[in-house]
């Protein structure tokens, strides 16, 4: 009985142990125009974030996504305002594109961080050591 009972401590103990998160950092590389690409980044982002609380996420917009933060235009508007109050998600749009494409700041959602230059920043992510996936089709 005490052999079982000390196989039991140490199962429950390198359970807890093995099964303890290393939190992550993933930069999320987002240019498509296409809501299909904005729906699955938000699937995969506000699931991470669940799962992975002690972790960090950041949904870079550059290009042809813009209008995924855009106030009036953007499909996945009310994901987006979920996902918000977490500490561990941001949103950031390149100023480049928003000039390109003429939207102010103030046609953005509540929320989204203004970054000089969206490649920069994915560059200055990976430099700091966060991993990298390109949402795509």
């Amino acid at each position: 009985m005490r052999n079982y009972l000390i196989f039991l401590l140490v199962f429950v103990w390198s359970t807890q142990v093995f099964s303890q998160e290393k939190p992550v950092k993933i930069v999320f590389d987002v240019t498509s125009a296409d809501p299909a690409v904005h729906e699955a980044t938000l699937r995969h982002v506000t699931e991470m974030a669940k799962n992975y609380p002690n972790s960090m996420f950041e949904v870079v917009l550059y290009g042809g996504s813009i209008d995924m933060v855009v106030s009036e235009k953007s499909s996945v508007l009310k994901e987006i305002q979920a996902l918000s109050p977490n500490k561990n998600v941001s949103f950031a749009i390149c100023e480049q594109t928003m000039k390109r494409k003429n939207v102010a700041s103030n046609q953005l959602i509540p929320g989204v961080i203004m970054v000089p230059d969206g490649i920069l920043e994915i560059i200055q992510k990976q430099q700091q050591g966060w991993g990298y996936i390109k949402e795509s089709n």
